[in-house]
């Protein structure tokens, strides 16, 4: 890629050029049977042509070629593009939020709260955020998928405290007292029987299993002659 200065609106238009050659020209021209060394040896005899074409800089006449050799170029980056990974989770109630196979804790008193995951692309280390983007942990990531419960001693304290104190030394609740139904209760009770009498005879019908036990051992047998004449 020719990289064009800024506020060089003709030179852009050459950078184009010389890409659209590069890219469209070229690939137009490729027969299909073509292998892949013959086609990386066609691009190679375009670039030298490419490579040829003079340039006029501070008066002195060179080459597009002469010009990249002598570009200084940046080292490779040691690490990835910074990107952020951000995702929601839900606390649950051992105050253990999930991410990548793994458990990450948090501090006690958000069960059930949303938060988010926060992992820089290269980085070692996650963070756990609000919704309002208060960091309330920090954890070194375990490996993915390794099923990994990560604890902050901080967290293990407070959870521990959070569930000594709910403890009582109260004395035990008594035995249940069975109270009478309520004149609400005997009123829908009596709604119920009187809405059960009102309905049709149909809906009151009750089927006796035993009858239909009944027939249908007698379904199974073959009838004799005697019981084909008889008019029953």
């Amino acid at each position: 890629m020719d990289i064009c200065p800024p506020r060089r609106g003709n030179r852009k238009g050459v950078a184009e050029k010389a890409n659209h050659s590069a890219a469209q020209r070229w690939w137009r021209t490729v027969p299909d049977g073509l292998t892949v060394v013959q086609a990386q040896s066609g691009v190679d005899k375009l670039s030298l042509r490419m490579d040829d074409r003079r340039r006029r800089i501070d008066g002195a006449v060179t080459t597009v070629g002469e010009l990249a050799a002598a570009e200084v170029l940046l080292d490779i980056p040691v690490r990835p593009f910074p990107a952020e990974l951000e995702v929601e989770r839900t606390v649950s109630p051992q105050s253990l939020v999930a991410f990548d196979g793994n458990l990450c804790s948090v501090p006690p008193g958000l069960p059930g709260v949303t938060v988010k995951v926060l992992h820089r692309l290269g980085e070692d280390d996650l963070w756990i955020v609000t919704a309002g983007r208060a960091v309330v942990a920090c954890h070194r990531r375990a490996p993915r998928g390794t099923g990994q419960t990560v604890r902050d001693d901080g967290h293990v304290i407070a959870l521990e405290r959070a569930v000594l104190s709910s403890f009582s030394d109260r004395a035990p609740c008594k035995n249940k007292v069975r109270k009478p139904p309520s004149a609400a209760v005997l009123a829908e009770a009596e709604r119920l029987r009187e809405g059960s009498a009102a309905s049709s005879s149909a809906e009151r019908v009750v089927i006796d299993l035993n009858r239909y036990a009944a027939v249908a051992d007698q379904l199974r047998s073959v009838p004799s002659s005697k019981q084909e004449e008889s008019p029953e």
